[in-house]
């Protein structure tokens, strides 16, 4: 749904952000896709302020190293010295930024793979300034496209989508699986303050759902825009295992229906 058409629940004007973007970037092994990408987010610095934070998940390739050597825009590194996968790589992604992130700044979580563009930092901060608390980079809506991605990828994403919309109480969400996104800090910060190192407890690609289902407590505004995804950008193999992955949405929704939910308003 349109910000436009939720006033009654669109956040105050005094915390509508103009502030930072503070661009999360999980990697593992991605030391071919991070240099160009990199250069794409400074691209957008010209005219945006971003700081990007690449969290390296254990790396044996040179990942770190690959992002400290772009110029035109603030990198930051965060180092896992094992691999503890996607989940916990956005957890201590997030983890950093709110140490240092100001209420009026926005957190945009995107895979270091290059297949997302940064160009849309500019039209996610449009969304959070407009009164949204969360905005998805959506596949599924008008002007979306994931036809460059593998046929599994493409199928489990739909799947996840219609099972996700039919079981969970979400508003606003077509997308629930997609990588790219934008939250508001403040509500970022009401969460962690109420789940702290809990706030992402999966490893896996589950985490992003994961996150949505903690911060509907929260009662967000949620909105997405369209998503192309470059995934002909991609180098190197895929790590998402497909099996793995269904089983990990799974577990999450069964957790999800035997957790209580919070006994205060977040």
């Amino acid at each position: 749904m349109a910000v436009d058409e939720r006033e009654a629940r669109t956040a105050p004007a005094t915390i509508r952000t103009r502030g930072r973007a503070h661009v999360v970037l999980p990697a593992y092994n991605e030391a071919e896709s991070l240099p160009p990408l990199l250069r794409r987010i400074a691209e957008v610095a010209r005219t945006e302020q971003i700081t990007a934070w690449v969290v390296d998940d254990g790396s044996s390739d040179g990942t770190a190293e690959c992002a400290h050597g772009v110029s035109g825009v603030d990198v930051r590194v965060v180092r896992h010295p094992v691999n503890l996968g996607l989940g916990q790589a956005v957890q201590s992604g997030l983890r950093a930024v709110l140490e240092v992130a100001d209420p009026d700044d926005l957190v945009v979580v995107m895979d270091a793979d290059d297949t997302h563009d940064p160009a849309l930092i500019t039209a996610l901060r449009a969304e959070i300034a407009a009164g949204a608390d969360v905005v998805i980079c959506s596949r599924f809506v008008e002007g979306g496209d994931d036809a460059t991605a593998p046929a599994f990828r493409r199928l489990l994403s739909r799947g996840a989508a219609v099972l996700f919309r039919r079981v969970l109480d979400v508003d606003g969400v077509r997308d629930f699986t997609s990588g790219f996104r934008a939250y508001r800090v403040s509500l970022l910060a009401r969460a962690a303050k109420h789940w702290g190192e809990r706030l992402v407890e999966e490893r896996g690609f589950a985490c992003m759902v994961e996150l949505l289902l903690k911060l509907r407590h929260c009662r967000p505004v949620i909105t997405e825009v369209p998503l192309t995804l470059r995934y002909d950008r991609k180098q190197g193999p895929s790590k998402l295992k497909l099996r793995r992955t269904i089983a990990q949405y799974l577990r999450l929704l069964m957790r999800d229906r035997l957790a209580p939910a919070p006994y205060r308003p977040l």
